[in-house]
């Protein structure tokens, strides 16, 4: 198995999906390269890291968000959109 084999088959050995030959390659590749030991490791921080980004699990993404954030953004979505100087149609 190459290392561009393996990162494509990272998501799928992190869910458990690989068949088990396709597991079994991937696991003797990494056996064998540090570099895709570090990548996979850098993947699943990666994946820790947004997950933590949106407060504890199981709360919703709306308790979390301050109410003044959400009157912001729903006021500057009704505003009409302003035109640019050189778009008045001259």
């Amino acid at each position: 198995m190459t290392c561009r084999e393996v990162a494509g088959f990272l998501g799928d050995y992190r869910a458990g999906d690989l068949e088990p030959d396709l597991r079994v390659r991937f696991e003797a590749h990494l056996a064998l390269c540090p570099e895709c030991v570090e990548y996979l490791r850098s993947y699943e921080a990666t994946i820790r890291l947004a997950k933590g980004s949106f407060g504890q699990a199981g709360q919703p993404l709306a308790e979390q968000v301050p109410p003044r954030l959400v009157d912001a953004i729903l006021r500057s979505l009704r505003k009409p959109a302003r035109r640019g100087r050189g778009s008045r149609g001259r």
